[in-house]
């Protein structure tokens, strides 16, 4: 039961934010070009900075690393091929795909750092910041390599190699995933300044998904919501199930990296969805409703995987 409130006061703030971003847009209250220059701030500054503070700041110690990060991986792997094999069958346009794609394959971090730091205290962080250590880089990766193919914008193979080597959410990942490993510490003067860079990346990121949402389209987005989640709620957590039979993960590791694939998709889903040429609006509109979906959903799901770590 514990728990179960754990997860629904960690989405409720989602799910409050969103619709402040909708209200906001809808009463007029900041002018219209507020939001693109929002966006651009979120996926240039906050969300890299977000990603690389939580992977350089990390407490690593005394984990089943290779196993938890290869499971992490190859089960997003996996899912990924699997989406890409199911593209001609979707009948989906490229933009359109896009936003399947993410929300199959793309995780709150917020909420499942938050939800492991419940049911197992102190490790449950180390374990969430592990996760995030093999998931960040793996799935934003993926996202701009099926953008470069997929998005309104298509790329040539120098074009993709370019895009890869700049992408602000990449070179986070990789940046702090390297401070980690060489053992440097942020300076005192810098690292809170990073870190409340971060934090504003979350806010901000989800008016921006709330401003966007546009429910006249609702009807034309159902097929491609039940896809994602589908994919997101369903295969993603059975395929690392059997991936993490194989590596022989087991314990509160398998516990944290079942949790992490069965989170509905994040905000920086949309802010990239908007700066690579995706459909940003259906990619607001998965977001909000797999957010929803997991209110609902999660605690469930969560009674049941306390009960396995217990």
């Amino acid at each position: 039961m514990a728990m179960s409130a754990d997860v629904i006061l960690a989405l409720l703030p989602i799910v409050l934010l969103i619709m402040l971003g909708m209200g906001l847009r809808r009463l007029a209250f900041l002018a219209e070009g507020f939001w693109p220059q929002a966006e651009r701030l979120s996926y240039y500054v906050l969300v890299p900075c977000l990603f690389f503070h939580s992977l350089a700041t990390a407490k690593l110690d005394a984990l089943p690393a290779r196993e938890l990060a290869m499971t992490l991986i190859l089960s997003i792997l996996a899912v990924a091929a699997l989406l890409v094999a199911l593209r001609p069958v979707l009948r989906v346009d490229g933009p359109t795909f896009t936003s399947i794609f993410q929300g199959g394959i793309r995780f709150n971090n917020y909420v499942g750092v938050t939800l492991a730091a419940g049911l197992f205290g102190a490790q449950g962080i180390a374990l969430a910041a592990l996760c995030s250590a093999a998931i960040v880089p793996t799935v934003n990766i993926l996202c701009v390599l099926v953008f470069a193919r997929h998005g309104s914008a298509r790329l040539s193979g120098r074009g993709i190699a370019r895009q890869l080597v700049t992408n602000p959410l990449v070179l986070g990942s990789f940046a702090g995933i390297g401070f980690q490993l060489l053992g440097l510490g942020l300076p005192s003067g810098v690292e809170p300044a990073l870190r409340a860079l971060g934090a504003a990346s979350l806010p901000l990121g989800l008016l921006c998904v709330g401003a966007a949402l546009e429910f006249g389209s609702l009807r034309g987005w159902m097929a491609p919501v039940a896809t994602s989640s589908a994919i997101k709620f369903l295969a993603m957590p059975v395929v690392t199930v059997l991936v993490a039979s194989l590596m022989g993960l087991t314990g509160p590791a398998l516990v944290t990296a079942l949790l992490f694939q069965a989170l509905p998709t994040a905000s920086s889903a949309y802010i990239m969805a908007r700066q690579l040429g995706g459909d940003a609006p259906l990619m607001a509109g998965i977001t909000a409703t797999q957010t929803l979906f997991a209110l609902f959903a999660l605690p469930i799901a969560a009674a049941g995987i306390g009960a396995l770590a217990a």
